[in-house]
């Protein structure tokens, strides 16, 4: 009985969201035959401002845990991030000459980013010799990731039940929470991945990767500067970390201005997702969130610090790969998914892996 009631509400939902990205596109059509003609600065921001108070409203009207996550991390936060930019002329929405309608909306509604010419360097600057091997096929790697992220999914699926009827399970909970950390992982590079490939395929375009193997993160700098989720790093940088910076170092001067940015930055990101979870969860914020990036924001400006003190001080790759993805689970499992666990946000989710299971079974049948 339960299963047929979250398969008829994933019907309702895929028509909303289908709905709801109409109106994504209808809103950006009107952003491109329209603003360009009006000069940049406060005319434009004024111009578009309704739009971004739209695509804010917008994902609440999703209540699937997947389709709101992909709602509100491409339309709320990046998609209005590049209307902020291209408000102002800056970001990946201004080019010159201006980019056509085909080009404009994929960049502007999906998790792309258009290839730099030359293509920028995302690679470990830190220990040059353990970069990704270029020979490897990225087929290859999503072919080992994608079984490994249906194992994952089973085990996750299977022991959520026992953990929501308090039944003893077999694995430790500490372990369960690492397992989840990496489906999680799993789950939003391999969806990143394909939106990135089905947008190549279908336009042509030469697109920068979304991930850089973050599990090969040598320190946190490395981990949220270069590898992890780089559409979220890059928007952040050009929104908030550059203008930020130069503000501090006309006020406080270059020493502080570094540090105090990346402070800022991870604020704002953490700000970000704490309106991400109230759209997943529709629960009063309770400070984990911003507490897991503040702490992050921290560690990373006394890491910068440090590498700026001791610039010959280098621990072995393994030791330093080891000791950044510890802190990162750790502190995922005790701040970040706080949230989803007090409002059995897994039940959720296993709930929308079997109704979307019984949906395509029934329209395969």
């Amino acid at each position: 009985m339960e299963l047929e009631f979250y398969r008829k509400k994933m019907e309702d939902e895929l028509k909303n969201f289908m709905m709801l990205w109409l109106i994504v596109l209808l809103s950006l059509c009107y952003c491109y035959a329209f603003g360009n003609k009006i000069s940049k600065g406060i005319k434009r921001l004024l111009f578009v401002l309704p739009i971004i108070v739209l695509f804010m409203y917008l994902p609440l009207n999703l209540y699937s845990f997947h389709l709101n996550f992909l709602t509100f991390f491409a339309i709320s936060w990046l998609c209005n991030s590049k209307l902020l930019l291209f408000a102002f002329g800056k970001g990946p929405l201004s080019s010159d000459p201006s980019m056509s309608l085909t080009v404009f909306l994929p960049v502007a509604s999906l998790p792309i980013k258009l290839q730099q010419n030359p293509p920028l360097n995302i690679q470990n600057k830190e220990n040059p010799s353990h970069e990704n091997p270029k020979n490897v096929s990225p087929i290859l790697i999503y072919a080992i990731k994608g079984p490994l992220l249906a194992v994952v999914v089973y085990i996750t699926t299977n022991y959520s039940v026992y953990i929501a009827t308090n039944y003893s399970v077999f694995i430790h909970q500490n372990i369960l929470l690492c397992i989840a950390c990496l489906q999680y992982y799993l789950q939003y590079e391999m969806t990143l991945a394909l939106i990135s490939a089905l947008a190549r395929a279908l336009l042509g375009l030469e697109l920068e990767p979304t991930f850089n193997e973050p599990y090969l993160s040598t320190s946190l700098q490395n981990f949220w500067g270069r590898r992890w989720n780089l559409m979220a790093t890059n928007i952040l940088r050009l929104t908030v970390h550059q203008p930020t910076k130069k503000m501090f170092a006309r006020v406080l001067g270059h020493r502080w201005a570094t540090p105090l940015a990346v402070m800022v930055t991870f604020s704002a990101s953490g700000l970000i997702h704490e309106l991400m979870f109230y759209h997943l969860l529709r629960v009063k914020p309770t400070g984990e969130v911003s507490c897991y990036f503040l702490l992050h924001g921290m560690f990373v400006a006394v890491e910068i610090e440090l590498k700026k003190k001791f610039k010959k001080w280098n621990l072995p790759w393994l030791i330093s790969v080891l000791l950044t993805l510890g802190f990162v689970l750790v502190t995922t499992s005790w701040l970040l998914f706080t949230p989803l666990k007090r409002c059995k946000g897994y039940v959720r989710v296993l709930h929308e892996y079997e109704a979307v299971a019984a949906f395509f079974n029934d329209a395969i049948l």
